[in-house]
């Protein structure tokens, strides 16, 4: 439990940080990692379909998804550091970090 509590509050730190950033410039000229092209290239080869404006928690939490997360984040090994710390993600991407607005996705 203190472990989790330390991620989460490592991503929480994180996403004000990264949500400053993307708030103050055009999201097409913001590269946040030296590998964003690579990482989104495989988040979109491996969720094709899935929704990301609008998250569904229920859609995150399902097994299928469960086990596709696993073998994605693996890919960044030794590519980005704490590629395999859990993640904290807004459910509407129009607006900002709440409560009522993240999921703490691993």
């Amino acid at each position: 439990p203190r472990v989790e509590l330390a991620w989460a509050m490592k991503a929480h730190q994180h996403a004000q940080v990264y949500f400053n950033l993307i708030s103050s410039v055009d999201p097409k000229f913001l590269n946040l990692t030296k590998v964003d092209d690579q990482i989104y290239g495989e988040f979109r080869k491996t969720f094709r379909d899935l929704k990301i404006d609008v998250l569904d928690p229920e859609e995150l939490k399902s097994e299928p998804a469960k086990e596709k997360w696993r073998p994605f984040c693996l890919k960044f090994e030794g590519v980005v550091e704490d590629f395999n710390f859990g993640t904290l993600l807004r459910l509407d991407c129009s607006e900002g970090y709440t409560e009522e607005n993240s999921i703490f996705g691993q």
